[in-house]
């Protein structure tokens, strides 16, 4: 049997999706094929281990249908239609909306084929986008959200069933490929000044919330002179944030080293992890860090009320007061009692489990 994974793009801005999606697929017999096709990007691109990859290399403006370039969507259609049935795959695992409004049209007229569309954010659906889904055969078509609370939000907008599949780490083979703290620090490349540091992750864009993490880091500073923030990603607001960092008088206190390779063997050259996301579909760091042992700091999302629960260090969405209060905490906190809880609360080993089972009937033929 053949299954087809169909990705939107490869890169560092995708890699968690990759991670996922790789999770996903590595759960099932080793006899099933894997093929992953990407719309955009080439394999060398991807953080991941991907095998058995063709790339198509459309344009997004191809892809997303813009102005003059609509009129070459039936090229387009005709190519992915004619690799689907030389393919003989039997199930076509989805990359969120982007590549669901691609393909779902073109799976539609082949009744042979499941469709399993795996949602991995808050996705602004218009009326077009729920026609899409609501008018292709349910009885091959499944819908699923890599948490809880995002799949319930989904439900609700599309009011059709949404399966919860929190994506989830092998807690063992995470832990065992962790640098020691030392190690992890020299790759940040921070003045080996003994401080405590601070390190946040995620594309550099504005749903992260770095840019008002920054005011509130600049405010703590000044009653703890010793800490850094390390803010690990790239993304298109890495030249806002050079410049407010800057503004605020940060240089020296505040790093953006980019997206480094291997960053999640890094975890143990933070003290506390802090997550200022204004949204999240899953929150794939706090996974991460928890599992490595280091304590997390969050914004007041229900994604992280529903991994972590009153375990969870929780601070208003945007409120740089708050913010301020918080960091103040955690800067002179022993943070081991906290990651213990945390760890406890999240219980990555039963999460696991659930995640692996979730996975291979997500993928099963009907």
């Amino acid at each position: 049997m053949t299954i087809i994974n169909i990705m939107w793009s490869s890169g560092s801005p995708f890699s968690s999706v990759h991670k996922v999606h790789q999770q996903i697929v590595s759960q099932l017999d080793p006899a099933i094929e894997i093929k992953t096709w990407f719309l955009q990007g080439e394999v060398n691109g991807c953080t991941e281990p991907v095998k058995d990859v063709h790339e198509w290399r459309f344009s997004s403006r191809l892809l997303k249908e813009r102005h003059v370039w609509r009129l070459l969507k039936p090229w387009m259609q005709a190519r992915l239609r004619k690799a689907m049935i030389q393919s003989g795959a039997k199930v076509v695992l989805l990359d969120g909306l982007g590549v669901a409004r691609v393909m779902l049209p073109i799976l539609r007229q082949m009744p042979d084929i499941r469709a399993v569309v795996v949602f991995h954010g808050a996705t602004r659906l218009r009326e077009e986008h729920l026609a899409l889904f609501r008018t292709f055969p349910a009885e091959r078509l499944t819908l699923a959200a890599v948490s809880q609370t995002l799949a319930l939000a989904l439900q609700e907008k599309l009011h059709l069933p949404v399966q919860g599949l929190r994506s989830a780490l092998h807690p063992e083979t995470f832990r065992a490929r962790l640098l020691e703290r030392k190690q992890a620090r020299r790759v940040f490349d921070l003045p080996q000044n003994g401080g405590r540091v601070l390190g946040a992750v995620g594309r550099l864009v504005a749903d992260k919330g770095f840019d008002y993490l920054l005011d509130a880091f600049a405010r703590s500073l000044a009653k703890h002179p010793d800490i850094s923030l390390v803010i690990i990603g790239e993304g298109p607001d890495r030249s806002a944030l050079e410049r407010k960092i800057k503004h605020l008088g940060l240089g020296g206190k505040v790093f953006l080293p980019g997206h480094k390779p291997g960053l999640a063997k890094l975890y143990l050259g933070f003290d506390w992890v802090v997550i200022p996301s204004r949204e999240e579909g899953l929150g794939l760091v706090l996974q991460e860090a928890v599992i490595a042992g280091v304590p997390v700091l969050v914004s007041d999302l229900p994604v992280f009320r529903e991994q972590l629960g009153g375990a969870g260090h929780y601070v208003p969405v945007g409120n740089v007061e708050a913010w301020i209060a918080a960091l103040d905490e955690v800067a002179g906190e022993d943070g081991a009692t906290v990651a213990s809880s945390q760890h406890q609360a999240l219980a990555p080993e039963q999460a696991w489990q659930r995640f692996c089972e979730d996975s291979r009937t997500l993928l099963s033929i009907h």
